[in-house]
């Protein structure tokens, strides 16, 4: 995991995730978003908090060989990714699909990269859905 992000690791922070409705889907994954505020179990109150992302893939994708292969192609995705793209304070759910497998490394990091500037962009209030 890049410095500078943590991982996201309870059932109920990635249904607080998900209940934000705050997501972007592509050909190998889909994204979802929350905004948190600080909270004294994030640490120093002078520091930003940190991005949180956790990642998840389901028994549809295939066995669990497969499974734990896409979860490790995602983070090495999220690792050259989020630390230029993500926002501090943010938290994100990486939820991994079946072309993930045989999708080329580039165009993971390509998908990943514009679901977060959708994201922000909608987070930011930008709510026209529309698709690089």
């Amino acid at each position: 995991m890049a410095p500078g992000i943590q991982r996201l690791k309870r059932r109920a922070e990635f249904l607080r995730v998900a209940g934000a409705r705050l997501k972007w889907a592509t050909d190998g994954l889909v994204l979802q978003a929350c905004p948190r505020t600080p909270t004294p179990a994030d640490g120093a109150v002078a520091a930003a908090p940190a991005m949180r992302v956790g990642f998840t893939v389901t028994k549809k994708v295939g066995t669990a060989v497969e499974r734990n292969r896409v979860r490790r192609r995602l983070r090495a995705v999220t690792d050259q990714v989020l630390p230029a793209s993500g926002r501090p304070a943010f938290d994100y759910v990486v939820v991994g699909r079946r072309a993930a497998l045989s999708r080329a490394f580039a165009d993971l990091v390509q998908d990943l990269a514009a679901a977060v500037a959708q994201v922000h962009r909608r987070a930011n209030g930008d709510r026209a859905r529309q698709r690089p």
